[in-house]
């Protein structure tokens, strides 16, 4: 057993990697080591002799056992410092800026749309994207020979023959979302429908699908004095300074009287200037909702009145933050996105600031 444990010891300790460390294992300890075959001898022997050998057996196989483990423990660290040594890093350079993501333009205007007309009492309503004509056109007083509702300008949904339903349309607006609100809550009523809307035109200002906000508001003596000042106090929250504005008379097939809203700017070097100067720009289209509306909506116009008002977050986007091209909203460019893009910890709130 001396011998064996000198020979085991010895050449544990000249191993040089794990290979050879495995293979002295299973020559001495292994099922067939030289350490093992003692053991099975121990069967052998007499009852004094056993008493003797085994616990020597026992003791020899637990230093082999021993003298392994910290060979191995050994030469992992040995690994571990070679590689070290060679995969250095100077921890004294300035690192790479990290790729952060940033939130779209439409979604900051968005946020701050909701912002705004939530401090002056309105809700958010939603409703579905695919619209039947009804809600559509038909309960927005929009006659059938209206030109908004050929294919040309408004994507209709594939109808199967044989299909008697009405037809089915990507809305073309957000207005079905009043409908809708109206049928469920009834009056008063104040609310603003922000959402996506898909019409037939695509030019540096118009894209087949856009966003839209739309606001109407429901009472018992509503007026457009009313309206006028809930849109001179949205600009000038928006756009950070006092804004006046320009009713100028329109037609609307769901607003009676209706008007379209201009706002003070002034253009210079082909750049335009909110709230200042003498020009004025066409930013919405609003009036007082038309009592048919009111009663596809299931409201009674003897009783209540109110505006309503749409506008496209996208232009007023682009207004804001001197974006030249409304496709580009679209574009998945990650650099314009780096560009015009907003950190995602800037939440718009009028206490704390709409943008950076």
């Amino acid at each position: 057993m001396d011998d064996l444990r000198e020979k085991y010891l010895a050449a544990i300790a000249d191993a040089a990697d794990e290979t050879g460390l495995e293979a002295l294992r299973v020559q001495a300890v292994g099922k067939k080591g030289e350490v093992s075959l003692k053991m099975r001898e121990l069967g052998r022997m007499t009852p004094e002799e056993r008493q003797v050998a085994g616990p020597k057996l026992n003791a020899l196989k637990d230093e082999i056992n021993a003298a392994l483990a910290a060979k191995k423990a050994a030469l992992a660290d040995a690994a571990l410092d070679a590689r070290l040594r060679e995969e250095w890093l100077d921890v004294t350079l300035p690192v790479r800026p990290q790729r952060r993501g940033t939130i779209h333009p439409v979604s900051q205007v968005w946020e701050e749309c909701t912002a705004i007309f939530a401090e002056m009492g309105f809700a958010v309503a939603e409703g579905p994207q695919i619209e039947d004509d009804w809600y559509n056109f038909d309960a927005l007083n929009i006659p059938g020979h209206h030109p908004a509702r050929a294919e040309m300008d408004t994507f209709y949904m594939h109808r199967a023959e044989g299909d008697n339903r009405p037809p089915h349309v990507l809305r073309t607006h957000t207005s079905p979302v009043q409908i809708r609100t109206m049928q469920a809550q009834g009056a008063p009523i104040r609310i603003i429908a922000p959402g996506r809307v898909y019409r037939a035109d695509y030019d540096q200002t118009h894209t087949p699908m856009f966003h839209q906000v739309e606001g109407l508001a429901l009472g018992k003596d509503i007026s457009m004095a009313n309206l006028k000042w809930v849109l001179e106090e949205f600009f000038s929250a928006y756009f950070g300074t006092e804004v006046k504005t320009r009713f100028r008379a329109s037609h609307f097939p769901f607003t009676e009287p209706s008007a379209e809203v201009d706002i003070q700017c002034s253009w210079e070097g082909g750049t335009v200037k909110v709230g200042e100067g003498d020009d004025w720009l066409e930013v919405l289209g609003s009036g007082m909702v038309h009592p048919k509306v009111l009663e596809a909506g299931n409201i009674d116009p003897n009783e209540w009145q109110g505006f309503a008002f749409g506008m496209g977050i996208d232009r007023i986007a682009m207004l804001k933050y001197g974006i030249p091209d409304l496709r580009a909203f679209f574009d998945s460019d990650l650099r314009w996105l780096r560009h015009y893009g907003f950190s995602a910890l800037n939440v718009p709130t009028l206490h704390g600031g709409l943008c950076e």
